[in-house]
C-alpha cells in the first residue's frame, strides 16, 4: 500500500485542481475588491457582460457559456434585477442603470487586470488566458 502521506503531499503540492481553485478565489478577491465601492462582485460583473453582448438570452444560456451552477447564475439575477441592473421578463436584459454601471466598472476591472497580471507576472497571465482559451472554447 502506497504511504498515504507521500501521495497526499504530491496531491497537495501538483493538483490541477487544487491550485486552479486557490488561484480562482485569489484572482476574484481581487476583482472584488477593486469592484466593491460600485457594490457589485466579479461573479455579478461577469454576467453583465454577457446580458450586454448577448442580450435577450435565458439563465440557462448564463450557466452553461460561463461555467456557472445554475442555482449561483438564479441567485445573482434575482440581486441584480432587484438592483435595478438588469430584467429578465423577456429574456435577460441590461438597464440603463445596469449599462451605468458597466462603463463605471470598466476603470475598476482595468485596474484588477493590472493587479493580477502583476501578481502572475505578464508570462503567467498570458498562460492563463492562453490555457482558458483552450479549455473554454
Amino acid at each position: 500500500m502506497p504511504d498515504p502521506r507521500r501521495a497526499a503531499r504530491h496531491i497537495a503540492n501538483e493538483c490541477y485542481g487544487v491550485r486552479v481553485r486557490a488561484l480562482s478565489r485569489v484572482v476574484s478577491r481581487i476583482y472584488d475588491e477593486e469592484l466593491r465601492h460600485l457594490g457589485i462582485k466579479m461573479s455579478q460583473l461577469n454576467v453583465l457582460v454577457f446580458a450586454t453582448l448577448r442580450p435577450g438570452s435565458r439563465a440557462a444560456d448564463v450557466s452553461e457559456r460561463l461555467h456557472i451552477e445554475k442555482s449561483t447564475v438564479s441567485r445573482n439575477l434575482a440581486r441584480m434585477e432587484s438592483r435595478g441592473w438588469i430584467k429578465t421578463s423577456e429574456g435577460i436584459t441590461v438597464t440603463r442603470a445596469g449599462e451605468q454601471l458597466f462603463e463605471q466598472a470598466v476603470p475598476a476591472w482595468r485596474r484588477a487586470q493590472k493587479r493580477v497580471r502583476a501578481e502572475l507576472g505578464v508570462a503567467a497571465a498570458e498562460s492563463l488566458v492562453s490555457a482558458a482559451g483552450e479549455l473554454l472554447r
